[in-house]
């Protein structure tokens, strides 16, 4: 287990200040604090600006305990990416439930948008091309396995209204990639809301340029 310092603060009975006392923390404590320190220092300035000398400060400890648990700061990033990956892509093929094609690519929408704004530092990370090979790939592939989901949908919808299911790939790709890049623009832009953003969105894949509603609505249950 690690030591990790606890400033005191009173006085004793003679009036001398008490020493700080040591709480131990254990492997797994610090690891995740390490892991939490270095998911807030990559959002804020990525790879190549984060350093294990800021990582080991922040955290109180020294450079061996940051190599000790990850090997080193490519390690400790490759697993902070590979938990936002699996994160996101849970939030997305969770959230696909409905059996109308319309609403389920709204819950697809809301997914991602939900993951962007409820998980900022996570999603600034996937989103600057990475330098470290992670187990799920790179944010593009995980785009890819979030498109698979959303393929079946449309090659369903295709199928039913006699277009080529072949192309449902291609879609699925076009709209999941829509959904993330104006994404990323709301993350900073933060207007409008979340549900007319969601709303715009299937708007737009849902009808086309041609034939967009003046007002689009939501048909789920979700409204915000």
């Amino acid at each position: 287990m690690d030591d990790v310092a606890i400033d005191g603060s009173g006085t004793s009975g003679s009036d001398k200040p008490r020493r700080g006392r040591r709480v131990r923390m254990t492997g797994a404590e610090r690891r995740q604090q390490l892991l939490d320190i270095g998911r807030t220092l990559f959002a804020e300035r990525g790879f190549e600006g984060t350093s294990v000398e800021e990582i080991a400060a922040k955290a109180g400890v020294s450079k061996p305990v940051v190599y000790e648990h990850f090997g080193g700061k490519e390690g400790l990033y490759a697993v902070v990416v590979d938990r936002e990956m699996r994160q996101l892509l849970d939030m997305v093929t969770g959230a696909l439930t409905a059996g109308h094609p319309r609403e389920l690519l709204e819950q697809a929408a809301f997914a991602l948008l939900d993951y962007i704004e409820t998980y900022r530092d996570g999603f600034r990370i996937l989103v600057r091309d990475s330098p470290v090979a992670q187990s799920t790939g790179t944010f593009a592939s995980l785009i890819s396995d979030i498109a698979t989901q959303v393929e079946d949908i449309l090659g369903l919808e295709f199928k039913a209204r006699g277009f080529d299911p072949k192309l449902a790939p291609l879609y699925a790709q076009a709209l999941v990639g829509m959904v993330a890049l104006t994404g990323q623009w709301w993350l900073d832009a933060r207007r409008p809301k979340k549900a007319e953003v969601a709303a715009h969105l299937v708007n737009l894949a849902w009808h086309g340029l041609d034939g967009l509603e003046p007002k689009p609505r939501l048909i789920g249950h979700r409204k915000s």
